[in-house]
């Protein structure tokens, strides 16, 4: 059975904008003209859709967010740009997401299920994995990489260009200036590691044993006798069978010329430990 589209008579829709089927659109929301609005999503009142902005099904806005709007970049010239939200969001009230810059990849993407409270912001140009979960008031710079089943805390602010990896939890009030590893757990002002995520990847399922091959992965990887160099050359060769080992490898060999990879705050002993495993 076709759900009813319900758009409320204070709600301001531009001509051209497009609202899916069941969609909700609440008192004194703004949908532009360039908005798409997927089958089911609500609005619940006071949002602005701004831009080219696509919000995929089921997703659901709370007041005061505004989506869409221009890139805070003084190299953008106004080209057309857009930001693409993915299904099944939560985006609590306040919460900001910019468009991309038309001088570079001129859009920002955010994946599916993601759970964004109060005055999160999601910088132009970004790029946000699956199930990705900003506390209140954290923050992305322009052009950083998140993986999936990303928890960043809240009031935690990462610096553009920086890359999160998958599964990876950024702990609340922290500055990130660098990139950090897949599964890894950063805190602290100028963050730095302290080791595994071990809680989020027990939640994941991973088993015990591939948990214990990456405890010993990261340990040779920051070793501090070696360079960093030498120490992913000798992963490479010790963990190529384990695929979660090799991902985290991966990562930090792939960096360019900009990325800085945040540093280990004990070397390879993190502060992770587990009696359990």
């Amino acid at each position: 059975m076709k759900i009813q589209t319900s758009i409320h008579p204070s709600a301001v829709i531009e001509a051209g904008a497009q609202i899916g089927d069941g969609a909700s659109i609440g008192p004194f929301c703004y949908v532009g003209t360039d908005a798409v609005i997927g089958d089911r999503v609500e609005l619940v009142s006071h949002v602005s859709v701004l831009g080219a902005t696509t919000i995929g099904a089921g997703t659901k806005v709370y007041p005061m967010a505004t989506l869409g709007g221009p890139p805070q970049n003084t190299k953008h010239k106004g080209g057309r740009t857009t930001l693409v939200i993915g299904q099944n969001c939560t985006i609590r009230e306040g919460a900001t997401m910019h468009l991309g810059t038309d001088s570079s990849r001129g859009e920002t993407t955010v994946g599916d299920n993601g759970n964004f409270l109060a005055y999160a912001h999601i910088a132009h140009d970004c790029i946000v994995g699956n199930n990705a979960t900003f506390a209140n008031g954290a923050t992305l710079g322009g052009h950083c990489e998140v993986g999936n089943n990303v928890y960043i805390g809240g009031l935690t602010a990462v610096h553009q260009f920086v890359r999160i990896g998958d599964n990876a939890f950024l702990g609340g009030c922290s500055a990130i200036v660098g990139d950090v590893i897949p599964y890894a757990i950063a805190v602290g002002n100028r963050a730095s590691l302290r080791g595994l995520n071990i809680i989020g990847l027990k939640r994941s399922g991973l088993p015990r044993a591939e948990i214990q091959v990456l405890r010993k992965a990261y340990k040779t990887i920051f070793d501090r006798s070696r360079t960093v160099g030498e120490n992913i050359e000798f992963a490479k060769a010790e963990f190529a069978s384990s695929p979660t080992a090799m991902k985290i490898i991966d990562f930090i060999a792939s960096r360019g010329k900009r990325h800085y990879a945040v540093p280990s705050l004990k070397g390879g002993a993190g502060d992770d430990a587990d009696d359990e495993d």
